[in-house]
């Protein structure tokens, strides 16, 4: 028997298997996965089943390979689905050679079907209008059921949550950005931050009003729980006085999302793309804007004008009469 219960007599596969078991330490989601692709492809290709006989895998060939791909895309399977069948056979043959089963791997050089870029989703603006709003009503309704620890605890969390909000969608924040400021990041008067981003790059973003004015009243709440004024201290706090994790922020997310009557699939990183779409369809530059999200390339801030090109389409077959 082999991994999962399942019966391996071709021993390339159980080979493979115990070794993403034990030296990969692969899941046995993973495991499952990888044994009913290979398995899949030895019936398609070779006429085999590997889970009942041995099979010859040094005999296919980079012809054989494309024409699985063939098969599967025949199948009208998700592209997520074909990237990731060709992926584990490649894996598989790669094991192959390093064990010198077989001579070559047909997969290496083998073209994959171009992975489908989905558009991101986002906000209206009136969206964020409601979500911004929701937050001081949540904790108003848990401060008068006695859901929240106490009034001072309902304030904090309120005036935080709202200024990390305002924050992440004033200057285009992924949500471990904006939690990982600090004091010194942010300039009220000047009207920016200095955000450090991937690879721990820093750029410059904008603070407008409603943020800045979010920060006035949120840092004023935050000496009562902490007297760290450091510039180097977090800048939003738990009610420890430590830095707010992305885990614990994301818990009350959602019941902002549920009070502003928003999709529960929503998450922080929506208000990232609502901030780059809203500042395109009002006509900003795309290299600006990609300055702003910090993306090393254009192609990756390019998507967001798709998404104006679509709302515009939309726009147009609904008003237009001979659309």
């Amino acid at each position: 028997m082999g991994e999962n219960g399942a019966k391996h007599p071709d021993r390339s596969l159980s080979g493979f298997l115990a070794y993403l078991n034990s030296e990969r330490n692969a899941s046995e989601h993973t495991l499952e996965s990888y044994r009913m692709d290979i398995e899949q492809f030895s019936r398609l290709t070779l006429n085999a089943d590997a889970s009942e006989q041995c099979v010859d895998w040094n005999s296919v060939s980079v012809h054989d390979a494309r024409s699985f791909v063939v098969a599967l895309q025949g199948e009208n399977l998700s592209r997520t689905s074909v990237l990731r069948k060709i992926s584990g056979l490649r894996s598989f043959y790669r094991y192959l050679e390093r064990e010198h089963i077989v001579k070559s791997n047909p997969f290496a050089g083998l073209a994959s079907p171009k992975k489908q870029k989905l558009l991101p989703k986002y906000m209206t603006v009136a969206e964020v209008s409601r979500l911004l709003d929701s937050v001081d009503a949540v904790w108003r309704d848990a401060s008068a059921k006695g859901i929240a620890k106490s009034e001072e605890n309902a304030q904090l969390s309120a005036a935080r949550d709202g200024a990390i909000l305002e924050v992440i969608y004033s200057g285009g924040l992924r949500i471990s950005e904006a939690l990982g400021l600090n004091l010194s990041s942010v300039d009220l008067i000047g009207g920016i931050m200095k955000v450090r981003g991937k690879g721990r790059k820093e750029r410059l973003c904008g603070l407008g009003g409603p943020a800045e004015r979010a920060l006035r009243r949120y840092l004023r709440i935050r000496t009562l729980w902490t007297a760290d004024d450091r510039r180097e201290a977090p800048l939003f706090v738990n009610q420890d006085g430590g830095r707010l994790t992305p885990r614990s922020f994301q818990r009350n997310f959602k019941l902002y999302l549920a009070a502003a009557g928003l999709p529960s699939d929503m998450t922080p990183h929506k208000l990232r793309h609502s901030f780059a779409t809203h500042l395109l369809d009002a006509g900003a530059d795309l290299r600006s804007v990609q300055e702003l999200l910090g993306h090393a390339n254009l192609s990756t801030t390019q998507i967001y004008t798709h998404i104006s090109a679509e709302r515009l389409k939309a726009v147009y077959n609904k008003a237009h009469p001979r659309a």
